[in-house]
């Protein structure tokens, strides 16, 4: 008697599954059981086997797995009769695709077994119902499967554990006695006391002293400082650190974000958010970027300087060269100035002056910071906060009234449109059904805007301490930088201005016109416009 050859299919879909011994590896199970079931049989013998390692049922479609694109032509040969597996989702798991992929094959006169399952029939309708309903269930057992192992991923880093891979540049991993759930004493993530030195280096070259990512890189590469690898940091290694919200003190995993975890912090939130806002706008392609490109020059007011006249950015030029004499020797300095592209480049666009001495205005721009400087320091810390804050709730309160006024009107408007529905089904309203649908589906959506209008003026309104606190930081910040401004280096002023004003427009003859900053504006501070133009006059 012939009899009928078999084709073994085995799959383990984790790298997990695959990095284990071979004695604990699945596939030798998946193995066992299928030649004892084919023991069982007379009239079967093996006729080959194939095993697939860390490939997903659930996520890798049949035409990109290659032992199946291989099965398949086997059975297009005819070389073999009985398809056999351990159980039939290590065909595959998409609910979609394996049960055709299992027809296909008994089309082609080939049987489909599994050792726990037994045969899989399509003679009938409820054959071939029933084939789809399996892999219904597989795949939704590998959809909730993910979901379990996403939540639990989840719980693990907000209870403030290490969910497992590499640590970061800047924390390491050590045992600490912690075990999991079979009895394995596993990794806590901690801080590194050496590579934390670096990464807060790097967020201070970064944010103080406004180096760029290619800079910050070079910098390290001559302090001798290399990465794990023993290579040079890139800078596309120093912008990913930047990003990097662990440096905040949270773990992640997926969406899931824990609380700031102080003992893992690195970064203090203050100096990562400013990081984050430099990122962007030192953008080439950010439309409104203040903040110089790089602090290398020697001008103060590099990237947030535009002409009062036509609104276009100064830019920076060495024009011609000035002699000093000095002890019988000839100094030569280059003669810098801020200069109109549109005034050199497009006259009609523009009609100011075509460049102002680097000198004469960083010098009216150094005396303002000293000015806005001073009167932060004039008034107490809590006189300006509780100013502020009564402001801000005041504000407050009175859009709060607003939202829910508007509300109130559109929710009344729904509950019209909801009454109006009634009158249709009577046949006593004027209006068709589709424009009412039109009508009441955007009062809904008014209502669902005024609605989440509402909420979050009420969580502002709520989190008055809050605001204080922000306040609080925001005015510590401007008093480190009062303290920092004269005795630091040009790059570190560069920045400090930057933050402080959000721009300068400069006129004819020297005309300034400033624009604070939000954390300036938030403190009350302002730049007296007479101070100005006599500082402007003296410079003169």
């Amino acid at each position: 008697m012939k009899k009928k050859k078999v084709f073994c299919l085995y799959r383990v879909s984790t790298q997990k599954q695959v990095d284990k011994k071979a004695a604990e590896n699945d596939i030798p199970m998946q193995s066992q059981a299928c030649h004892e079931f084919i023991a069982s049989h007379t009239d079967w013998e093996l006729y080959r086997e194939l095993a697939e390692q860390g490939i997903s049922g659930f996520k890798v479609r049949a035409e990109n797995r290659d032992v199946i694109q291989e099965i398949q032509q086997e059975a297009l040969n005819k070389t073999f009769d009985v398809l056999l597996v351990f159980m039939f989702d290590r065909l595959g798991r998409i609910d979609d695709e394996t049960p055709f992929v299992v027809e296909w094959f008994v089309k082609q006169g080939i049987e489909v077994w599994s050792v726990t399952e037994g045969e899989q029939k399509i003679e009938t309708h409820v054959d071939k119902l029933m084939n789809y309903i399996r892999y219904w269930q597989a795949s939704g057992e590998s959809i909730k499967t993910s979901i379990r192992t996403k939540t639990r991923l989840g719980q693990i880093v907000e209870a403030g554990c290490f969910r497992g891979g590499i640590a970061p540049y800047g924390y390491r991993l050590a045992k600490q006695g912690r075990l999991n759930k079979r009895n394995h004493e596993v990794f806590e993530i901690l801080v590194d006391d050496e590579e934390a030195a670096v990464v807060r280096s790097i967020f201070d070259l970064y944010v103080t002293k406004g180096f760029g990512t290619q800079r910050i890189s070079t910098t390290l590469t001559e302090r001798g400082i290399l990465n794990r690898k023993g290579m040079n940091f890139t800078n596309g290694t120093i912008r990913n650190m930047i990003l990097n919200r662990a440096y905040l003190g949270v773990l992640k995993s997926g969406e899931t974000e824990s609380e700031i975890f102080p003992h893992l912090q690195i970064v203090d939130p203050l100096t990562f958010e400013a990081a984050q806002k430099l990122l962007k706008q030192r953008s080439v392609s950010y439309e409104e970027r203040r903040v110089p490109l790089n602090t290398k020059g020697r001008s103060l007011l590099s990237g947030n300087v535009f002409c009062g006249h036509c609104g276009a950015r100064l830019t920076v030029t060495t024009n011609g060269k000035k002699y000093i004499k000095k002890d019988g020797e000839a100094t030569i300095t280059p003669r810098m100035r801020y200069v109109c592209y549109n005034k050199t480049r497009h006259a009609h666009l523009c009609d100011g002056q075509t460049g102002y001495t680097v000198r004469k205005l960083d010098g009216v721009i150094d005396k303002i910071v000293h000015g806005l400087f001073e009167r932060l320091n004039d008034v107490p810390k809590e006189a300006i906060i509780a100013a502020k804050c009564a402001d801000q709730i005041a504000e407050c309160q009175m859009s709060l009234a607003k939202a829910k006024a508007a509300l109130q009107a559109n929710t009344a408007e729904v509950m019209e449109y909801e009454a109006e529905v009634l009158k249709i089904i009577r046949g006593e309203s004027k209006l068709n059904s589709e424009l009412l649908n039109k009508l009441y589906e955007e009062a809904k959506r008014k209502a669902e805007e005024s609605a989440e209008l509402v909420h979050r003026l009420e969580d502002r309104l709520n989190s008055s301490e809050k605001m204080k606190a922000t306040l609080s930081e925001q005015f510590d910040t401007l008093s480190g930088w009062a303290e920092l401004y004269d005795t630091c280096d040009l790059a570190a002023k560069k920045m400090i201005v930057a933050r402080l004003m959000k721009s300068v427009k400069v006129k004819r003859d020297y005309e300034v016109e400033i624009e604070l900053s939000v954390d300036c504006e938030a403190l009350g501070l302002s730049v007296d416009m007479c101070d100005v133009q006599e500082i402007t006059d003296k410079a003169g």
